[in-house]
């Protein structure tokens, strides 16, 4: 199984990069994602040059639709959905890892063994 990047990963490799105070990086982190997430509920897309563009994006509502678990029909309104769709160079930058990256092999950049 793949380990997941969590946040806590994130401030941690910010931190041993920048020797900021951690306190200071989940701070500026906490700060970045709550302007993302403000954007998104105003309906502002936000493009990340190089990595990709978060959007907003609406749902049209069925009346016939099925709870998975139950299985029991009900109706779904209109809704939204955040996407994110990757930008070129995201594209270009993981478009030829292999899948044995996947399943615990090393990655290219680092070096490091994904757990």
């Amino acid at each position: 199984m793949v380990k997941k990047f969590t946040k806590a990963d994130i401030i941690d490799s910010v931190y041993q990069k920048t020797g900021m105070d951690r306190k200071e990086v989940r701070k500026i982190l906490d700060i970045f994602i709550d302007e993302i997430k403000d954007a998104l509920v105003k309906r502002i897309p936000i493009e990340l040059r190089g990595f990709g563009t978060f959007e907003v994006k609406i749902r049209k509502g069925r009346l016939k639709a099925r709870n998975p678990r139950t299985g029991a029909e009900v109706s779904v309104s209109s809704h939204g959905i955040a996407a994110f769709r990757p930008g070129r160079e995201l594209k270009q930058d993981v478009w030829n890892l292999d899948a044995g990256a996947a399943d615990g092999a090393q990655t290219p950049d680092t070096g490091q063994t994904e757990q």
